[in-house]
């Protein structure tokens, strides 16, 4: 099956559980919206979300309480071991932000409207609206399809959204009216800049394939190592779909198909475990290439997994944001967050880094003196973001091309390192996305 056609099969089951689902969802009922934290002269319009009353447990008790949603995998789902810690970063994020005395004369809750989609399109519809009607903004949505799912209504009610995917189609307003703040690049962006720093850490490869999940992760990375094969002169090989373990039972057909095309180097976007199996069996089976990891293929873990010398031989990690070894103000003040000791895995840093969008744009509506969800909207276009170093600094709106992050740390799997993952070049830029065309999505999800 190809990756088109195993996304038409996954759209098509997520849209009958959809109407499924949402057809008896509760609405909670939350605090109402009243004025500005002070009870002063209504100089700053509020909406939903927004309280003058303080948050529970609130840092400062003379601050009003700006709520805020977040829709991830936390108990069962496919994601849950990355989801959690990304969540735990972006409580770490907000706390250091209340702690700091907040913004405008308001703390950020990010705990009383945090649900568990368990990485269903239907179940997120499902959380998403008990909650849709008390918060100020999304603080994060994980999953293409599932934020998807609820993007028509988040732009009727003007919630402003932070996802944690990396499709491409999120970088342009035809797809979400400019209301999604997305960070790093996109896993298109990923394979073509990947490729370029394999070519001169490696050699120009010759030939060279996609392995990936279906839809908006697995088809945005094909299409990304297909245009860099184009632009470069080399042969690009039919992309390889496939799935989860769960769903798909192993790797074999996978290991197989690329052992037929004998690619000089493979870009992975799927999952850690079935990357340790891949990589693993075949360097077993004799395969000589190499192979590129988008961001979601590594977890610290697969370095006591039997495939751990074959990934340290074989494999490098492609990250938009840095790594634990990274120096910047911002990974300094994360690894004080934690006391310096190092998270489960690198969601902590996910969680962390997503969280500098949507702190810029309150911050900037404080100051344009409107925290309404309209309010916050109206602030995105043009929005300057400053990652403290974790990641490059960000405009949104405007020509996509211009402002797509074209950096990538690499790094390697080294056990002596915290999290697992070794830099070894960091924010590497290469000469070939400047050469593509990236005025729309690179695939569609439907």
């Amino acid at each position: 099956m190809t990756l088109r056609q195993r996304s038409r099969v996954a759209a098509a089951i997520c849209a009958v559980s959809l109407l499924a689902m949402t057809a008896c969802t509760a609405v909670e009922e939350g605090p109402a919206a009243s004025g500005s934290p002070d009870g002063g002269d209504g100089t700053i319009t509020t909406g939903q979300g927004v309280t003058s009353e303080p948050c529970p447990d609130s840092v400062n008790a003379d601050n009003g309480c700006i709520y805020l949603g977040v829709l991830s995998d936390l108990t069962e789902g496919p994601f849950a071991a990355l989801a959690v810690p990304i969540t735990d970063g972006q409580r770490a994020f907000w706390k250091k932000v209340n702690e700091e005395g907040g913004i405008g004369g308001y703390d950020i809750d990010i705990d009383t409207y945090t649900r568990d989609t368990k990485y269903q399109p239907a179940e997120h519809a499902a959380q998403y609206e008990q909650i849709a009607g008390n918060i100020a903004a999304i603080a994060q949505t994980l999953g293409t399809v599932n934020t998807e799912s609820v993007l028509d209504d988040m732009i009727d009610r003007n919630l402003v959204a932070v996802p944690t995917t990396w499709w491409s189609g999120f970088a342009f307003d035809e797809t979400d009216d400019g209301i999604v703040l997305e960070t790093g690049y996109s896993y298109c962006t990923e394979a073509i800049v990947g490729l370029d720093w394999f070519a001169g850490a490696h050699g120009e490869p010759a030939k060279v394939q996609a392995v990936g999940y279906p839809g908006d992760y697995g088809g945005d990375s094909a299409e990304g190592v297909r245009r860099w094969a184009e632009i470069n002169g080399a042969t690009a090989l039919d992309a390889i779909g496939t799935g989860p373990n769960q769903v798909v039972g192993n790797q074999d057909a996978v290991v197989a198909a690329v052992l037929a095309g004998a690619p000089d180097v493979v870009v992975l976007a799927i999952g850690p475990a079935e990357t340790a199996e891949i990589v693993g069996k075949l360097a077993a089976s004799g395969y000589k290439g190499r192979f590129l990891g988008a961001l979601p293929t590594w977890n610290g873990a697969l370095l006591k997994s039997a495939a751990a010398p074959a990934l340290t031989a074989l494999y490098n990690h492609l990250s938009p944001y840095q790594n634990w070894d990274g120096e910047s103000d911002g990974m300094t003040e994360l690894k004080d967050s934690l006391g310096g000791e190092p998270p489960v895995n690198a969601g902590y840093i996910i969680g962390w880094s997503i969280g500098y969008p949507l702190k810029a744009a309150l911050e900037a509506a404080v100051a344009s003196g409107d925290v309404s969800p309209e309010g916050i909207r109206a602030v995105i276009d043009g929005l300057e973001v400053t990652f403290d170093g974790l990641a490059p600094d960000h405009v949104y709106g405007g020509e996509a091309q211009a402002n797509a992050q074209q950096t990538v740390n690499v790094s390697q799997p080294d056990a002596e390192i915290p999290l697992g993952l070794k830099t070894i070049d960091a924010e590497f830029s290469g000469p070939s996305f400047d050469q593509t065309d990236y005025s729309a999505a690179c695939v569609a999800t439907n």
